[in-house]
């Protein structure tokens, strides 16, 4: 039987994936639960094959530009067919196409929620103004104990 050197011997744990992406255990083995993923079995241990490995990536993709894991299965069962990935290709066109109407829509529907918050700010802010300025220092203060919790969650 020939080597294939397109496709690589090579197997994984589930530790090693893990590690490599960083995720759970119980993620790929959430996966393998809706047939995402398909690992061999040794024993009671998963032995992940390339094929696993790069459905993973597939998955972990789709789920970082907010596609469903209905869709992300749909591509993924597309992955199978002998036909040079053309219907893989034609249906997540599609799907990526869709997302990114949707996501425009979130963005847009984001800044407007943004602005309506920092025109709520301004009427408060001069209404604390003419009212109560002694408030509004522990109104900055806030403000900016927000803004370091936001950069700890970044980091």
């Amino acid at each position: 039987m020939p080597y294939d050197l397109r496709r690589p011997a090579r197997t994984y744990t589930i530790r090693q994936l893990c590690l490599e992406f960083k995720c759970t255990p119980r993620a790929l083995r959430f996966y393998e639960d809706k047939g995402l993923l398909n690992p061999a079995r040794d024993g009671m241990n998963r032995v992940y094959s390339y094929k696993d490995r790069g459905r993973l990536v597939l998955i972990l993709r789709g789920k970082r530009v907010g596609l469903s894991l209905a869709e992300i299965g749909e591509i993924l069962d597309l992955y199978e067919a002998d036909d040079s990935g053309a219907q893989q290709a034609a249906i997540s066109l599609r799907r990526f196409r869709e997302r990114i109407v949707a996501l425009e829509q979130q963005k847009k529907d984001i800044d407007d929620a943004i602005a309506q918050l920092e025109g709520g700010i301004a009427a408060m802010e001069k209404r604390l103004t003419e009212t109560r300025p002694d408030l509004l220092p522990r109104a900055a203060d806030y403000d900016q104990m927000l803004r370091r919790q936001l950069d700890g969650m970044e980091a």
